[in-house]
Protein backbone atom coordinates (compact mmCIF):
# COMPACT_ATOMS: atom_id res chain seq x y z
CA UNK A 1 0.00 0.00 0.00
CA UNK A 2 2.83 2.36 0.91
CA UNK A 3 4.60 1.51 -2.35
CA UNK A 4 1.45 2.41 -4.35
CA UNK A 5 1.23 5.73 -2.51
CA UNK A 6 4.84 6.60 -3.35
CA UNK A 7 4.26 5.68 -7.01
CA UNK A 8 1.13 7.81 -7.05
CA UNK A 9 2.98 10.81 -5.66
CA UNK A 10 5.79 10.31 -8.17
CA UNK A 11 3.32 10.14 -11.08
CA UNK A 12 1.57 13.29 -9.83
CA UNK A 13 4.87 15.18 -9.80
CA UNK A 14 5.61 14.04 -13.34
CA UNK A 15 2.15 15.16 -14.43
CA UNK A 16 2.67 18.63 -12.90
CA UNK A 17 6.02 19.00 -14.68
CA UNK A 18 4.50 17.87 -17.98
CA UNK A 19 1.62 20.36 -17.69
CA UNK A 20 4.06 23.15 -16.89
CA UNK A 21 6.04 22.29 -20.01
CA UNK A 22 2.88 22.35 -22.10
CA UNK A 23 1.89 25.75 -20.73
CA UNK A 24 5.35 27.13 -21.44
CA UNK A 25 5.15 25.91 -25.00
CA UNK A 26 1.69 27.38 -25.56
CA UNK A 27 2.49 31.00 -24.71
CA UNK A 28 -0.22 33.10 -26.40
CA UNK A 29 2.50 35.37 -27.79
CA UNK A 30 4.09 32.64 -29.87
CA UNK A 31 2.96 30.90 -33.01
CA UNK A 32 1.68 27.31 -32.81
CA UNK A 33 2.42 24.89 -35.63
CA UNK A 34 1.03 21.44 -36.39
CA UNK A 35 2.69 19.44 -39.14
CA UNK A 36 0.86 16.76 -41.08
CA UNK A 37 1.90 15.46 -44.51
CA UNK A 38 3.82 18.64 -45.23
CA UNK A 39 0.92 20.85 -44.23
CA UNK A 40 1.09 23.12 -41.22
CA UNK A 41 -0.66 26.04 -39.59
CA UNK A 42 0.45 29.11 -37.70
CA UNK A 43 -1.41 31.35 -35.28
CA UNK A 44 -0.54 35.01 -35.84
CA UNK A 45 -0.47 37.86 -33.33
CA UNK A 46 -4.18 38.53 -33.84
CA UNK A 47 -5.08 34.93 -33.03
CA UNK A 48 -5.86 34.04 -36.65
CA UNK A 49 -4.90 30.54 -37.78
CA UNK A 50 -3.29 30.53 -41.22
CA UNK A 51 -2.98 27.24 -43.11
CA UNK A 52 -0.05 26.34 -45.38
CA UNK A 53 0.17 23.40 -47.74
CA UNK A 54 3.94 23.82 -48.10
CA UNK A 55 6.72 26.24 -47.21
CA UNK A 56 6.28 29.62 -48.96
CA UNK A 57 8.62 30.23 -51.89
CA UNK A 58 7.38 33.74 -52.76
CA UNK A 59 7.47 35.95 -49.68
CA UNK A 60 6.28 39.53 -49.32
CA UNK A 61 6.37 41.66 -46.18
CA UNK A 62 5.07 45.20 -45.68
CA UNK A 63 7.83 46.77 -43.59
CA UNK A 64 11.60 47.09 -43.43
CA UNK A 65 11.81 45.23 -40.14
CA UNK A 66 9.88 42.19 -41.35
CA UNK A 67 11.97 42.15 -44.54
CA UNK A 68 15.07 42.10 -42.35
CA UNK A 69 13.72 39.27 -40.21
CA UNK A 70 12.99 37.19 -43.31
CA UNK A 71 16.50 37.92 -44.61
CA UNK A 72 17.86 36.38 -41.42
CA UNK A 73 15.88 33.17 -41.96
CA UNK A 74 15.88 32.40 -45.70
CA UNK A 75 17.78 33.38 -48.83
CA UNK A 76 17.01 36.78 -50.42
CA UNK A 77 15.68 35.29 -53.65
CA UNK A 78 12.58 34.10 -51.80
CA UNK A 79 11.46 37.72 -51.32
CA UNK A 80 9.44 38.92 -54.32
CA UNK A 81 9.93 42.57 -53.30
CA UNK A 82 11.39 44.62 -50.44
CA UNK A 83 10.82 48.01 -48.87
CA UNK A 84 12.16 50.83 -51.04
CA UNK A 85 14.57 52.01 -48.30
CA UNK A 86 16.22 48.65 -47.84
CA UNK A 87 18.80 49.38 -50.54
CA UNK A 88 19.58 52.83 -49.09
CA UNK A 89 22.87 52.45 -47.21
CA UNK A 90 21.96 55.37 -44.91
CA UNK A 91 18.69 53.83 -43.77
CA UNK A 92 19.50 50.13 -44.06
CA UNK A 93 22.10 47.73 -42.71
CA UNK A 94 21.31 45.05 -45.33
CA UNK A 95 21.55 47.01 -48.58
CA UNK A 96 24.03 44.50 -49.99
CA UNK A 97 21.64 41.59 -49.47
CA UNK A 98 18.83 43.10 -51.54
CA UNK A 99 20.77 44.45 -54.53
CA UNK A 100 19.40 41.70 -56.79
CA UNK A 101 15.76 42.16 -55.72
CA UNK A 102 14.43 44.46 -58.43
CA UNK A 103 10.98 45.29 -57.07
CA UNK A 104 10.90 47.90 -54.32
CA UNK A 105 7.67 48.86 -52.55
CA UNK A 106 6.59 51.65 -50.20
CA UNK A 107 2.87 51.41 -49.52
CA UNK A 108 1.57 48.98 -52.14
CA UNK A 109 -2.12 48.70 -52.95
CA UNK A 110 -4.00 45.44 -52.50
CA UNK A 111 -3.98 45.06 -56.27
CA UNK A 112 -0.20 45.53 -56.45
CA UNK A 113 0.34 42.99 -53.69
CA UNK A 114 -1.88 40.45 -55.43
CA UNK A 115 -0.08 40.98 -58.73
CA UNK A 116 3.20 39.88 -57.13
CA UNK A 117 1.64 36.45 -56.47
CA UNK A 118 3.09 35.93 -52.98
CA UNK A 119 2.62 32.66 -51.12
CA UNK A 120 2.59 34.66 -47.90
CA UNK A 121 2.15 38.33 -46.92
CA UNK A 122 3.60 39.37 -43.55
CA UNK A 123 2.08 42.53 -42.04
CA UNK A 124 3.10 44.38 -38.84
CA UNK A 125 0.07 45.32 -36.77
CA UNK A 126 0.81 49.04 -37.00
CA UNK A 127 0.24 48.93 -40.76
CA UNK A 128 -2.95 49.29 -42.78
CA UNK A 129 -4.87 46.36 -41.32
CA UNK A 130 -7.80 47.05 -43.64
CA UNK A 131 -5.68 45.38 -46.29
CA UNK A 132 -5.45 42.17 -44.32
CA UNK A 133 -9.04 41.01 -44.78
CA UNK A 134 -9.07 42.17 -48.39
CA UNK A 135 -5.97 40.13 -49.14
CA UNK A 136 -7.40 37.10 -47.36
CA UNK A 137 -10.62 37.47 -49.35
CA UNK A 138 -8.45 37.31 -52.46
CA UNK A 139 -7.10 33.95 -51.32
CA UNK A 140 -3.71 35.07 -50.00
CA UNK A 141 -2.14 33.79 -46.80
CA UNK A 142 -1.63 36.80 -44.51
CA UNK A 143 0.23 36.64 -41.19
CA UNK A 144 0.10 39.61 -38.79
CA UNK A 145 3.01 40.16 -36.37
CA UNK A 146 3.51 42.66 -33.54
CA UNK A 147 4.74 46.12 -34.44
CA UNK A 148 7.75 45.82 -32.17
CA UNK A 149 7.90 48.29 -29.27
CA UNK A 150 10.65 46.42 -27.41
CA UNK A 151 13.13 43.58 -27.69
CA UNK A 152 10.59 40.98 -26.57
CA UNK A 153 8.18 41.99 -29.34
CA UNK A 154 10.99 41.47 -31.85
CA UNK A 155 11.53 37.94 -30.58
CA UNK A 156 7.83 37.17 -30.82
CA UNK A 157 7.75 38.44 -34.41
CA UNK A 158 10.80 36.37 -35.33
CA UNK A 159 9.25 33.14 -34.08
CA UNK A 160 5.87 33.79 -35.71
CA UNK A 161 7.57 34.56 -39.03
CA UNK A 162 9.91 31.57 -38.75
CA UNK A 163 6.95 29.29 -38.02
CA UNK A 164 4.96 30.77 -40.90
CA UNK A 165 7.89 30.05 -43.24
CA UNK A 166 8.11 26.48 -41.97
CA UNK A 167 11.44 27.26 -40.28
CA UNK A 168 10.63 26.84 -36.60
CA UNK A 169 14.12 25.79 -35.52
CA UNK A 170 15.72 28.67 -37.40
CA UNK A 171 13.57 31.06 -35.40
CA UNK A 172 14.87 29.55 -32.18
CA UNK A 173 18.46 29.81 -33.43
CA UNK A 174 18.07 33.43 -34.52
CA UNK A 175 16.66 34.42 -31.14
CA UNK A 176 19.58 32.60 -29.50
CA UNK A 177 22.00 34.74 -31.55
CA UNK A 178 20.19 37.84 -30.29
CA UNK A 179 20.47 36.68 -26.70
CA UNK A 180 24.19 36.01 -27.06
CA UNK A 181 24.78 39.49 -28.47
CA UNK A 182 22.64 41.08 -25.77
CA UNK A 183 24.65 39.29 -23.11
CA UNK A 184 27.91 40.55 -24.63
CA UNK A 185 26.63 44.13 -24.61
CA UNK A 186 25.32 43.81 -21.05
CA UNK A 187 28.72 42.64 -19.80
CA UNK A 188 30.25 45.89 -21.06
CA UNK A 189 27.38 48.15 -19.99
CA UNK A 190 27.41 46.76 -16.44
CA UNK A 191 30.94 48.13 -16.01
CA UNK A 192 29.74 51.72 -16.54
CA UNK A 193 29.08 53.36 -13.13
CA UNK A 194 25.60 54.79 -12.69
CA UNK A 195 26.97 58.28 -12.08
CA UNK A 196 28.84 58.15 -15.40
CA UNK A 197 25.81 57.34 -17.52
CA UNK A 198 24.86 60.01 -20.03
CA UNK A 199 21.51 61.56 -20.87
CA UNK A 200 20.63 61.79 -24.54
CA UNK A 201 17.75 62.81 -26.75
CA UNK A 202 16.99 61.41 -30.18
CA UNK A 203 16.22 64.15 -32.70
CA UNK A 204 14.08 62.36 -35.24
CA UNK A 205 12.30 63.36 -38.42
CA UNK A 206 9.50 61.31 -36.87
CA UNK A 207 8.90 64.00 -34.27
CA UNK A 208 6.64 61.83 -32.10
CA UNK A 209 9.06 58.90 -31.87
CA UNK A 210 11.44 57.96 -29.08
CA UNK A 211 9.54 58.40 -25.82
CA UNK A 212 8.23 55.95 -23.24
CA UNK A 213 6.92 52.81 -24.92
CA UNK A 214 9.10 53.03 -28.02
CA UNK A 215 11.68 50.50 -29.14
CA UNK A 216 14.27 53.27 -28.85
CA UNK A 217 13.47 53.72 -25.16
CA UNK A 218 13.97 49.98 -24.62
CA UNK A 219 17.26 50.13 -26.51
CA UNK A 220 18.48 53.00 -24.32
CA UNK A 221 17.98 50.95 -21.17
CA UNK A 222 20.02 48.08 -22.59
CA UNK A 223 22.70 50.51 -23.81
CA UNK A 224 23.17 52.01 -20.35
CA UNK A 225 22.08 55.51 -21.34
CA UNK A 226 19.33 57.79 -20.04
CA UNK A 227 16.60 58.57 -22.54
CA UNK A 228 15.88 62.24 -21.84
CA UNK A 229 12.44 62.12 -23.44
CA UNK A 230 11.40 59.30 -21.12
CA UNK A 231 12.68 61.12 -18.02
CA UNK A 232 10.49 64.07 -19.03
CA UNK A 233 7.44 61.80 -19.07
CA UNK A 234 7.04 61.97 -22.86
CA UNK A 235 5.38 58.89 -24.34
CA UNK A 236 5.87 57.48 -27.80
CA UNK A 237 3.44 59.26 -30.09
CA UNK A 238 3.90 62.59 -28.30
CA UNK A 239 6.08 65.19 -30.00
CA UNK A 240 9.03 66.62 -28.10
CA UNK A 241 8.78 70.42 -28.05
CA UNK A 242 11.81 72.71 -28.06
CA UNK A 243 10.79 74.01 -24.64
CA UNK A 244 10.83 70.46 -23.26
CA UNK A 245 14.19 69.79 -24.89
CA UNK A 246 15.70 72.82 -23.16
CA UNK A 247 14.36 71.58 -19.80
CA UNK A 248 15.77 68.09 -20.37
CA UNK A 249 19.17 69.63 -21.20
CA UNK A 250 20.75 66.42 -22.55
CA UNK A 251 24.46 65.65 -22.60
CA UNK A 252 24.18 64.30 -26.16
CA UNK A 253 21.91 64.76 -29.14
CA UNK A 254 21.54 61.97 -31.67
CA UNK A 255 20.89 63.77 -34.95
CA UNK A 256 19.05 62.43 -38.02
CA UNK A 257 20.99 61.27 -41.09
CA UNK A 258 18.11 60.10 -43.34
CA UNK A 259 18.39 61.47 -46.89
CA UNK A 260 15.94 59.31 -48.92
CA UNK A 261 18.51 58.05 -51.43
CA UNK A 262 20.11 61.51 -51.51
CA UNK A 263 16.91 63.39 -52.37
CA UNK A 264 16.37 65.00 -48.94
CA UNK A 265 18.77 67.69 -47.71
CA UNK A 266 19.33 66.48 -44.17
CA UNK A 267 22.25 68.87 -43.56
CA UNK A 268 20.04 71.87 -44.23
CA UNK A 269 17.40 70.47 -41.88
CA UNK A 270 19.92 69.88 -39.10
CA UNK A 271 21.54 73.31 -39.42
CA UNK A 272 18.20 75.07 -39.28
CA UNK A 273 17.41 73.13 -36.13
CA UNK A 274 20.75 73.56 -34.40
CA UNK A 275 21.07 77.28 -35.12
CA UNK A 276 17.74 78.01 -33.45
CA UNK A 277 18.50 80.71 -30.80
CA UNK A 278 16.12 79.08 -28.33
CA UNK A 279 18.27 75.92 -28.16
CA UNK A 280 21.68 77.43 -27.53
CA UNK A 281 21.61 76.85 -23.75
CA UNK A 282 21.41 73.07 -24.19
CA UNK A 283 24.54 71.34 -22.89
CA UNK A 284 24.88 69.06 -25.92
CA UNK A 285 24.87 72.03 -28.29
CA UNK A 286 27.24 74.11 -26.15
CA UNK A 287 29.66 71.17 -25.82
CA UNK A 288 29.22 70.19 -29.49
CA UNK A 289 28.09 66.71 -28.50
CA UNK A 290 26.03 66.22 -31.65
CA UNK A 291 26.36 62.68 -32.92
CA UNK A 292 25.17 61.26 -36.22
CA UNK A 293 24.43 57.55 -35.70
CA UNK A 294 24.03 54.82 -38.26
CA UNK A 295 20.26 54.96 -38.61
CA UNK A 296 20.10 51.52 -40.21
CA UNK A 297 20.65 50.27 -36.66
CA UNK A 298 18.99 52.98 -34.53
CA UNK A 299 15.50 52.51 -36.01
CA UNK A 300 15.88 48.76 -36.51
CA UNK A 301 13.22 46.53 -34.97
CA UNK A 302 14.32 43.24 -36.48
CA UNK A 303 16.82 40.84 -34.91
CA UNK A 304 19.37 43.59 -35.62
CA UNK A 305 17.89 45.73 -32.85
CA UNK A 306 20.83 44.33 -30.87
CA UNK A 307 23.13 46.40 -33.07
CA UNK A 308 20.87 49.40 -32.48
CA UNK A 309 21.63 49.00 -28.78
CA UNK A 310 25.34 48.71 -29.49
CA UNK A 311 25.23 51.73 -31.82
CA UNK A 312 23.66 53.87 -29.09
CA UNK A 313 26.33 52.73 -26.65
CA UNK A 314 29.05 53.39 -29.24
CA UNK A 315 27.77 56.92 -29.88
CA UNK A 316 27.75 57.71 -26.16
CA UNK A 317 30.60 55.71 -24.65
CA UNK A 318 33.02 55.29 -27.54
CA UNK A 319 35.35 52.66 -28.97
CA UNK A 320 34.62 49.96 -26.39
CA UNK A 321 31.38 49.39 -28.33
CA UNK A 322 32.78 49.72 -31.88
CA UNK A 323 31.56 47.32 -34.57
CA UNK A 324 31.65 47.27 -38.40
CA UNK A 325 29.06 48.48 -40.88
CA UNK A 326 26.45 46.14 -42.37
CA UNK A 327 26.22 43.79 -39.40
CA UNK A 328 23.24 41.44 -39.66
CA UNK A 329 22.22 38.42 -37.61
CA UNK A 330 21.34 35.46 -39.82
CA UNK A 331 20.90 31.70 -39.66
CA UNK A 332 20.55 31.28 -43.42
CA UNK A 333 22.36 28.17 -44.64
Amino acid sequence: MQKKTIIGIYMSILLIIYCAMLLAGCDSNTAAIKNQDGRYSVVDSQGTTVEFSSRPKRILTLSMSTDEIVLGLVKPEKLVAVNYLLDDSTSSNVSGLVKNINIKIKNPSVEKIYSLKPDIVIVPNWGDLAKVNNLRDMGLNVVVVPGAKNIQDVKISIQIIADALGEHNKGIKLIALMDKKLADIKNKVDKIPEDKRKKLVLISLMSAYGGIGSAFDDECRSAGVINGAATAGIHNGEALTKEELVKINPDILLMPTYNDHGTFNIEKYNQKYLLDPSLQTIKAIKDKKLIYPREGYIYNVSQDIVFGIQEIARCVYGSEFNFPDNMHLSVVD
